[in-house]
């Protein structure tokens, strides 16, 4: 949508599946909300009909060990948000509610592919408000073991490098770039689903945990070869789906990006930390309003008052 306006859903539309984890049903319905309220998930069918809230952003993260998991002072309300998430991000709309019945967005085929035709059914409309970035000014990096994640200056929207290195030989090392935009999102990255290898499956599921998970909703490898009969979706899913996460997880910084997050190794608790660390260094972003410019520009260009039509605009905390 090539616009300057914010967005939200037309109406609602709801999904239904299994906790990846839990192995339990859950449904997942999104629907509007009002200007400026980002990405809001609501619990529903709670023992106590409480209705708890929590807003998507960096803060609200109290877990990123197998997912990205969202909750307050009470403690988690859901996990595996980065999926549903990333579908919001990628198809360009704003603000919406989330309202989920269960402790964990459903996992669904392992991808976006399910939210994006839920997004499609619920239709975005434009609102009154005028959209809101956040610029990012100079770069910040994290390193965590032999993880590496970096996001710089890009005038051009956002943009996502990443590089995975598996010691399986069959995922071994691979590489992709996006400029994210909804036509890319729906072509390139929403299908890519998630991945792992047979022995990490057994070690997590004798602990407890993926009891949902299985050869639909997973893509997974032993240390010759992919066992899913119905083969991959890109040459370079898993890479793919790194994609993914990073566009889901980075959605936690409340408004749209623009610059480049380039990961190697990495993973949630990467990109949660490169975020994490961008937002506590109050010289390195600004909010401004407009449109992204789509023609590369100097640096001193990108970091002065006007950006292509995008004015400054330090308004609310959005961290």
């Amino acid at each position: 949508m090539k616009s300057n306006r914010q967005t939200t859903l037309r109406s609602q539309a709801t999904v239904t599946g299994v906790g990846v984890h839990s192995g339990l049903p859950v449904s997942l319905t999104l629907g509007p909300a009002s200007i400026d309220a980002g990405f809001i998930f609501v619990r529903t069918g709670a023992a106590d009909g409480s209705g708890r809230q929590v807003r998507a952003v960096a803060k609200s993260v109290t877990s990123t060990e197998f997912a990205t998991v969202l909750g307050d002072q009470q403690g988690p309300l859901v996990s595996t948000a980065e999926h549903v998430l990333a579908a919001l991000r990628g198809m360009g709309v704003d603000n919406a509610t989330i309202e989920v019945d269960g402790p964990e967005v459903p996992i669904m085929d392992g991808s976006s592919a399910a939210f994006v035709a839920a997004i499609d059914q619920a239709g975005i409309v434009e609102q009154s408000a005028t959209r809101r970035f956040i610029q990012v000014l100079k770069p910040v990096q994290v390193r965590i073991g032999n993880a590496f994640g970096e996001i710089r200056p890009h005038a051009r929207g956002f943009r996502a490098e990443v590089e995975i290195d598996f010691a399986n030989p069959v995922i071994g090392r691979q590489n992709f770039a996006l400029d994210l935009s909804p036509e890319s999102f729906r072509r390139d990255i929403s299908r890519a689903r998630t991945f792992g290898c047979m022995n990490d499956v057994a070690k997590l599921w004798s602990a407890g945990f993926a009891l949902g998970a299985s050869f639909e909703n997973s893509v997974v490898f032993d240390e010759e070869r992919l066992l899913n009969a119905e083969g991959l979706r890109y040459a370079d899913e898993c890479a793919r789906h790194k994609v993914l996460d990073v566009i889901g997880d980075l959605a936690l910084a409340g408004l749209p990006l623009i610059g480049a997050y380039r990961s190697v190794r990495g993973g949630h608790k990467l990109n949660h930390a490169v975020l994490t660390a961008l937002m506590a260094d109050r010289t390195a972003w600004r909010v401004v309003e407009g449109q992204p410019v789509r023609r590369q520009r100097s640096h001193a260009e990108t970091v002065g008052g006007m950006v292509g039509g995008m004015v400054a605009a330090y308004g609310p905390d959005v961290s």
